[in-house]
């Protein structure tokens, strides 16, 4: 009875003294941007007005809505090959244009082939983490082994290192997240348009998907598509085409965030 009220005592203890590292994540965010009329540039909601302070980005302020300069970013977050992914690829080769694609750990395991084209075609392969969890609600050794995982078995697989842009899973994040992937050098990419193209069972019809995209564009677009989407894939060549017809370009996101 006596060791049982002394182990209890000494447990209680060390509760007291040592402290308890809970990580103190600031409330969970979710990015949105609303659209604008007359292809204006949206503006994002005061709650995300800390973000360029940790290099994250949504569009191009330096060729805004006051600049001739109109150009488009192509991003697209990438989860799996469905055939889709490839044909938007061939898409882009056609027009000559390049983007950025955000991936996950599942497509450098199972398509190292289309990883190793993304970067032989000259796109940039981007950090989207290994496993697609929210992360906000990991430790902040979890979410750098989620960054690094990825990034390790890319090079493993590719020989390639990744571009250092990340993409939060589901627009999730924190202020706090953010710091931290600042303080690991990289620049959070958000976007200035998207649409709801991500579900394979409730594609939006191609003229539909067109009218919305055309509909929205503006000057200093980041775009977020998921290369996934049939049709995406069947639009994305006439898109780039009527784009490039409209006067727009098409500028990396190491252009987008030079200093």
């Amino acid at each position: 009875m006596i060791r049982k009220i002394f182990f209890c005592t000494c447990t209680l203890l060390l509760v007291l003294i040592v402290p308890i590292v809970v990580r103190a994540d600031e409330k969970e965010k979710s990015w949105y941007c609303a659209h604008r009329r007359d292809h204006a540039q949206p503006i994002a909601d005061s709650e995300f007005n800390f973000i360029d302070q940790y290099d994250g980005v949504y569009i191009d302020k330096k060729h805004g809505d006051s600049c001739s300069d109109k150009v488009v970013y192509l991003t697209f977050d990438v989860g799996y090959e469905n055939g889709n992914v490839s044909r938007v690829l061939d898409a882009m080769k056609s027009q000559d244009v390049k983007g950025a694609f955000f991936i996950l750990g599942n497509v450098i395991k199972c398509n190292t082939d289309l990883v190793n084209r993304m970067f032989d075609e000259g796109h940039l392969v981007c950090n989207h983490t290994f496993s697609h969890k929210n992360i906000t609600k990991q430790s902040d050794e979890e979410l750098k082994k989620e960054l690094s995982a990825l990034e390790e078995l890319c090079i493993e697989k590719t020989g390639k290192e990744m571009s250092k842009y990340f993409r939060p899973p589901e627009g999730r994040f924190s202020e706090e997240s953010l710091m931290l992937l600042k303080k690991w050098g990289y620049k959070t990419v958000f976007w200035s348009f998207a649409y709801a193209d991500w579900d394979n069972e409730r594609q939006m019809s191609a003229d539909k998907a067109k009218n919305k995209i055309f509909e929205n564009i503006h000057n200093g677009e980041v775009m977020l598509l998921h290369p996934t989407s049939k049709t995406n894939a069947d639009i994305l060549e006439d898109v780039i085409m009527e784009l490039k017809n409209q006067g727009y370009r098409f500028g990396t996101l190491d252009e987008l965030c030079e200093k």
